[in-house]
Order: C-alpha cells, then structure tokens, then sequence
C-alpha cells in the first residue's frame, strides 16, 4: 500500500488473497503415485477457497517487520493446511456431521473420513530449510506453530469444545475455547 494515496481496502484485500491462492497451490502434492487419492483429498479442500485470512496476515506481518522473498511462503501454505485440517475435523461425522463447507461437499463426504492434510503442513514448513541459512529463525517459527495448534493451541481448544457440545458453557471455558481453537491460529500468523 502506498501512502498518501487512497486505497481501495476490498481490492488490495483480493490481490493479497490471490497472492496467498499462487502460495498454497504451489505447495500443494502432485496427484500421482499409490497415495494419488490422498493427495487428491488434500487438493480438494484446499482448493476449496476461502479467506485466506491467516496467510495474508503471515506475509503482511513479514513485510512489516522487514521481510523481504519467500521465505515465508512455505508457513503461508502450512497454515492454511492446519486450518483447512482442523475445518475438515469440525465437519467429521463424529462432530459437526456437516455435509457441505465453502459451497461444496466436505471432503469425508467425497474422499471418505480417513484423508486429511496436517501432516503435510509439517512437511511444507521443513521446506523453508531449504530458503535460508537463518536456521534458528525457521525453528522459531516451527516451534510457534507447533505450540500454537497443539494441545495449548488449536487442538485443546478443540478438544474442550467437542467435550462440552450442547452442554452450557461457563465463561472461563467458553474464554479457554475462543483464544485456543479460534484465535491460536491467528496468533501463530502474526507470530510465525
């Protein structure tokens, strides 16, 4: 963004969400070889759109803190890989039991329970090895991310949500459910 110019909020918002799109698809697995229908699943809800709220706001944070390349890349795909994982676990018969998710069948609906993405993500963050010689800075930004959509993250959040389904909510526990399960992995964003 430029200063003392006007900025149109709606089309700098569109251009960074394709940035993040071009980002994600570059990460995503080839669709070949015996684990062909894995990888099939994962391209299948991540191409299923989206915000793209947690990767834009990695890449912006980086800018505004001075980054400057790719480095950042491989943790804008992982993170949207970990909130899409944690969407198609909400959707899950044994929880949501939704059928449908971003205007298209969940991915257990077509794929069946058993495919997901997380562990992908992993592998996707191990790539940005490859982009520095900062090692201590990729391992601060893997330890952010791992602690942030952990158990005292994302997935405790979660867990204390799926525990007390329909049953009411004090508010310290509701408090616990929204900074874990909700506003980790937007934490994580800026952080990483």
């Amino acid at each position: 963004m430029r200063m003392g110019h006007f900025v149109n909020f709606k089309e700098e918002l569109k251009k960074r969400t394709e940035e993040a799109e071009r980002v994600i698809r570059k990460y995503l697995p080839e669709e070949s070889g015996f684990a062909k229908t894995m990888a099939e699943a994962m391209n299948y809800s991540m191409t299923a759109g989206g915000k793209r709220l947690r990767p834009i706001l990695i890449r912006e944070t980086y800018r505004l803190f001075g980054g400057e390349g790719v480095l950042c890349e491989p943790f804008m795909a992982a993170m949207e890989m970990i909130h899409t994982h944690s969407l198609i676990h909400d959707d899950l018969p044994a929880l949501d039991n939704d059928d449908y998710r971003r205007g298209r069948l969940t991915t257990h609906k077509v794929y069946g329970e058993a495919m997901g993405v997380l562990n992908r993500a992993y592998e996707v963050m191990i790539s940005a090895f490859d982009l520095t010689e900062d090692k201590e800075r990729v391992i601060a930004a893997m330890r952010i991310m791992a602690d942030k959509t952990g158990i005292n993250g994302m997935l405790g959040g979660q867990s204390v949500d799926v525990e007390n389904d329909g049953k009411p909510l004090e508010r310290e526990m509701l408090d616990y459910i929204y900074k874990n399960k909700t506003s980790a992995l937007i934490e994580a964003s800026m952080m990483t």
